[in-house]
């Protein structure tokens, strides 16, 4: 956060219940932010800026203090596609100080694709031309894919009332998945999106689908980057299976020299295992999903327990998997009292 930050908003949200919905912001965001929360007071700091949001009447006070005017429009749509979020179906209430003063997202480029092709059985590897690839270098991974629909020009999102964005509707709907930029090539200027293919049939995958179909010149946007940092540690644990192997692989290929991994990857067989190349040192201990006995769900937790309650002090644990799998991870980092500070812990989808 820059100590002179300058532009400032103000909002006042809603909820149903102001208590449970400060709790959920608490909850996820720490993941993202530095998280101070002291009774009814919750302070979020991050790399955007500062959002102070207080409970008051029932109501939630928002105070965004940020760099750029940029960063403060982007800092408000995030809070307020969570918030929304969050609500569900309940009634829900969000309204601003002021409305935006800038007419299109600041953080959507359009992009075009180069090349397209299979890693494995079930990841593919999409490449795209960017007109600038510097957002994408370090520092946050994870990206919006937004896909229009074939045989129509792209229409690109703005902004609503409320913070959110006002995605296009009707024949103009755009398909909009999260991804994790897996590796930027500055001098060509491009950027390179892994794709994991579900095998499951019967699954609704527009996300794959576009990838499996990709053919160079194809259109799409990106929004972002946003979340998932590449960390900055001595020491770093890695746990995921197929959804977070692109940016585990990523976190590999860019941390500095004289880095110690270690890497817990579940995987369907061994088809799927991908060489990872690092500066660092990396033991990788591959996890095939087909070999597990009946019932061995939980195969990939209880061997993140086992390697968390082995590594060295002051190691650094990334984790991203199923929700629930996710679930049972933080709670066992909890109990050991791992730093906040020194963990990413994110889950990347949920079973149904």
């Amino acid at each position: 956060m820059n100590e002179h930050s300058s532009f400032t908003l103000s909002g006042v949200a809603v909820p149903s219940s102001a208590t449970d919905m400060l709790d959920e912001i608490c909850e996820h965001f720490v993941e993202h932010a530095d998280v101070e929360r002291t009774g009814d007071l919750a302070v979020l700091k991050s790399d955007v800026g500062v959002a102070r949001i207080e409970i008051n009447a029932g109501r939630l006070l928002i105070d965004l203090d940020c760099p750029t005017a940029e960063t403060l429009q982007m800092s408000r749509t995030i809070l307020a596609e969570h918030l929304f979020y969050f609500a569900e179906d309940q009634p829900f209430e969000l309204t601003w100080s002021e409305k935006t003063s800038l007419t299109a997202l600041p953080n959507l480029q359009e992009v075009k694709v180069v090349s397209a092709e299979d890693l494995t059985p079930h990841m593919r590897r999409v490449i795209f031309s960017c007109a600038d690839v510097t957002p994408f270098v370090g520092g946050d991974m994870h990206v919006r894919l937004l896909v229009p629909p074939k045989g129509r020009p792209p229409v690109w999102p703005g902004f609503r009332e409320d913070g959110r964005i006002a995605w296009p509707e009707s024949e103009d709907e755009l398909v909009v998945r999260v991804y994790t930029i897996r590796a930027v090539d500055a001098a060509r200027k491009e950027v390179w999106i892994d794709f994991l293919q579900h095998p499951a049939p019967g699954v609704s995958t527009p996300g794959a689908d576009f990838a499996r179909d990709a053919q160079p010149g194809d259109v799409v946007g990106l929004i972002g980057p946003g979340a998932g940092h590449l960390p900055s540690a001595r020491s770093i644990l890695l746990i995921g299976d197929e959804s977070a192997l692109p940016a585990i692989a990523r976190i590999a290929a860019e941390v500095p020299a004289g880095t110690h991994m270690q890497a817990l990857i579940e995987v369907q067989d061994a088809a799927e295992e991908q060489a990872l190349a690092s500066n660092g040192t990396l033991d990788v201990r591959w996890l095939h999903r087909s070999s597990y006995p009946q019932g061995g769900s939980a195969v990939l937790v209880e061997a993140a327990k086992k390697a968390i309650d082995a590594m060295a002090e002051g190691t650094f644990v990334w984790a991203a998997c199923e929700k629930e799998d996710i679930r049972a991870i933080r709670s066992h980092l909890k109990e050991r009292r791992h730093d906040r500070k020194n963990m990413y812990v994110a889950w990347y989808w949920e079973k149904s």
